[in-house]
């Protein structure tokens, strides 16, 4: 009997000691499977500081990194929105252009910023170590999941300017552009409002939302000469699109001394539609009131992303691409995001295969659009006035 019970303790105690380790096992098992696939899941919000650039005397920028899957099945696309919480505008996230992710290692641009980052994720896919580069500068940034009270709050945006109000200039200062800089473009940085190398003309066609030809009577030097306006507006608040128009034609009347008149003729135009099949734009998560971010390289071969942008501003932005005016018909409201690439000038193109379509092509196939030619009476600023600028 004394034999029969030792046994059976000794048979009890085995299956302890198998359960024991059966449950070791599977935990082993489950944390693998939970840092594979973190490892393989760049999902959530990351954040680090980037080490302060070489001999600037400054300190680190704390960036945080947001990021959402975009494709499914065996090759997920990735897609990214940036902030930097030491920089000029805080609450302004900057979307990430060619984001990839394969064999742990990740690689993002920042369209317009002409920032890149490339790392590599940890094991357990709680950390990705890397370097990011600006202006040619590279500095170390490794970032970490954050989650919970660990994460950094990114700062509310700006309160929008009162939709009614019609804001003038505090201060503006205009000065000639420099035809070796990196930027271009209207935007906002907090309550600045920036124009960078930019030509009168297309301080005129944003301003007045016209085409080039829509606009007659003007000087060479229109076309010719770039420049950079800064201010800040007498209204608190952020500008919607609207109100940073209003403050251009202000800028154009006040610096420049133009004087208009407006006369309606016939001519051709674009329409812009949905082609067959519904488009292939993605909504936007973006502030619906807030203004639209264009970012494009010029050249040849035109690479283009748009984020936050309505169906009528993005008819006004290709004013700047096309020989005739185009009007929106889509029908389409909301706001989208969107990549576009095309060749701008085939006689310059590569001759290799490698080049994009045309610009026409190219909307109707990756971004599900169409432009057509029609014929319709339209508005024609003409020029009666305007000057080079004084010194400020």
């Amino acid at each position: 009997m004394r034999m029969q019970m030792k046994r059976e303790r000794v048979v009890r105690c085995g299956w302890v000691i198998a359960l024991t380790m059966a449950a070791a096992s599977a935990g082993v098992q489950l944390q693998a499977q939970t840092a594979a696939a973190g490892a393989g899941d760049l999902t959530g919000s990351w954040q680090g500081t980037a080490e302060a650039a070489p001999n600037s005397g400054g300190k680190g920028h704390r960036i945080v990194l947001k990021v959402q899957k975009t494709g499914e099945g065996g090759k997920p696309a990735w897609h990214g929105v940036m902030y930097d919480l030491d920089g000029d505008d805080p609450s302004q996230g900057r979307s990430t252009g060619q984001m990839s992710f394969d064999g742990g290692a990740v690689r993002f641009t920042v369209p317009g910023k002409d920032v890149t980052y490339e790392g590599k994720v940890s094991a357990d896919g709680r950390s990705i170590a890397g370097q990011v580069t600006q202006n040619g500068q590279q500095r170390a940034l490794t970032l970490a999941r954050a989650e919970g009270d660990a994460a950094w709050e990114i700062p509310a945006e700006d309160q929008a300017m009162a939709k009614d109000a019609d804001p003038d200039w505090e201060v503006v200062t205009v000065r000639p552009g420099d035809p070796n800089g990196r930027n271009a473009g209207f935007h906002l940085e907090g309550r600045q409002v920036f124009v960078e190398r930019k030509t009168v003309m297309d301080m005129l066609l944003v301003g007045y939302e016209m085409h080039k030809k829509q606009i007659a009577n003007e000087p060479d030097w229109a076309h010719t000469e770039i420049w950079d306006v800064k201010g800040i507006p007498d209204t608190p608040g952020k500008p919607s699109l609207r109100q940073l128009q209003s403050l251009v034609r202000k800028a154009l009347v006040e610096r420049f001394g133009l004087v208009t008149h407006t006369e309606q003729r016939e001519m051709e135009v674009f329409a812009l539609t949905v082609a067959k099949g519904g488009h292939k734009m993605t909504p936007s998560a973006g502030d619906p009131n807030g203004l639209p971010n264009e970012n494009d390289n010029g050249g040849t071969i035109v690479n283009m992303r748009v984020e936050n942008m309505s169906m009528k501003e993005f008819a006004l932005l290709m004013k700047f691409f096309t020989d005739k005016p185009v009007v929106d018909q889509t029908g389409l409201s909301g706001r989208f995001d969107f990549q576009m690439r095309w060749t701008a000038d085939e006689s310059r193109a590569p001759t290799d295969g490698t080049a994009p379509p045309s610009l026409f092509t190219a909307i109707q196939e990756q971004l599900g659009l169409k432009l057509e030619p029609v014929k319709a009476k339209t508005d024609v600023l003409v020029i009666d006035k305007l000057e080079k600028p004084g010194a400020n």
